[in-house]
C-alpha cells in the first residue's frame, strides 16, 4: 500500500487576481515531489481547489492507495468533508472534480492545519509570483 501525505496551498494576489498553486508530496516522511504552477486569474478559494486537484491527479499518477491531504483552507476542508455546502457555481465544478478523483483512492483523509505547518506549500505557491516578476 502506497501512502502519501500531501500539503496543498493556493494563492491569489488581488482575489481575484493572478493565482498559483503549491503542492508538497511526501512518502514515508520524505518529500518526493514539489509542484508550483501559475493558474491564471482566480480567487483564493478557486486556487485552493486547483491545488487540491493538482495533488489528487499527481497522487493517481504516483499510484497512491492511501492519501492524507493537509490544507490551511478551512473552507476547502469543511466543504470536502461535507460540513459546508458548496454554493458558488465556479467552486462547485472544482468540488465535483475533486470528489470524483477522491473516489479513486482506497482511503482518503483531509486535515485542516495552521498556516505555519503549511509553509512548504505556501512557499511554492508564492514562488510563482516571484518568478513572474523576474520574467
Amino acid at each position: 500500500m502506497k501512502v502519501l501525505d500531501i500539503y496543498i496551498d493556493g494563492a491569489s494576489k488581488g482575489n481575484p487576481g493572478p493565482a498559483a498553486v503549491g503542492v508538497v508530496i511526501c512518502c514515508k516522511g520524505q518529500v518526493i515531489k514539489n509542484i508550483s504552477d501559475y493558474i491564471g486569474e482566480a480567487t483564493n478559494n478557486i486556487a485552493e481547489y486547483k491545488a487540491l486537484i493538482y495533488a489528487l491527479e499527481e497522487a493517481l499518477i504516483l499510484k497512491a492507495d492511501i492519501l492524507n491531504i493537509r490544507t490551511d483552507s478551512e473552507l476547502l476542508f469543511k466543504q470536502i468533508n461535507g460540513d459546508y455546502k458548496v454554493k458558488n457555481e465556479n467552486i462547485k465544478v472544482l468540488y465535483d472534480r475533486a470528489k470524483h478523483l477522491i473516489s479513486a483512492f482506497k482511503e482518503f483523509s483531509i486535515s485542516h492545519i495552521s498556516r505555519n505547518l503549511n509553509k512548504g506549500a505556501d512557499k511554492l505557491a508564492n514562488l510563482v509570483f516571484k518568478k513572474k516578476k523576474k520574467a
